[in-house]
């Protein structure tokens, strides 16, 4: 019998499949793909809809048991996520909306990998730490360094690197490199 978790992952790829979509995971799902080991309560999926209205998906998504979480179309316009409750199993799936840039760099760099007996695109241990220091929060930072401490020299620390330059350039930000390298260091003890 498939995890819950695994059914709407399940779900989730019956979906994006049958639209003929590109998506990845990332979130805490990916982060324990990687390493970090930690309870989690939901599924974070990206999806890149194309020419699909945000309707269109939804549509598609609640045809698989999946139904929206008391948000408006605003809701919806301003963070381009799509909260969902997977009905059969009641875990919540947040599903961001992809666009250009780096999100599509994610997209390009996902594997597949084997979530409770389904097979899904994973985002790269890499492109996990930068969306987790990007996050800064405290659960988000341990995941990091357990990734980091797991991955050891499998882990490509010049892609991260770069990734989070790429952040704190397009955030006017400065800070995120030096989490990073904190980080590093942590997952040595």
């Amino acid at each position: 019998m498939p995890s819950p978790f695994a059914e709407v992952l399940d779900s989730l790829r019956g979906t994006f499949e049958s639209l003929d979509r590109d998506w990845y995971v990332f979130g805490a799902q990916a982060a324990l793909v990687h390493g970090a080991v930690r309870m989690t309560a939901d599924v974070d999926v990206t999806v890149f809809p194309g020419d699909l209205t945000t309707e269109e998906l939804v549509q598609a998504l609640e045809g698989r048991g999946f139904k929206l979480r008391g948000v408006d179309a605003d809701f919806i316009r301003d963070t381009r996520v799509l909260p969902l409750v997977h009905l059969e199993t009641g875990i919540n799936a947040d599903v961001v909306i992809g666009g250009p840039g780096i999100e599509e760099s994610f997209r390009s760099r996902a594997e597949p990998a084997d979530l409770g007996g389904t097979m899904v695109p994973v985002a790269s241990a890499e492109d996990i730490i930068a969306m987790k220091i990007l996050s800064g929060r405290p659960k988000d930072r341990d995941d990091v360094i357990a990734i980091i401490a797991a991955q050891g020299p499998a882990l490509n620390h010049d892609l991260a690197r770069e990734t989070l330059e790429l952040l704190e350039k397009a955030l006017d930000r400065s800070d995120l490199v030096a989490e990073l390298e904190r980080a590093g260091t942590e997952a040595k003890r």
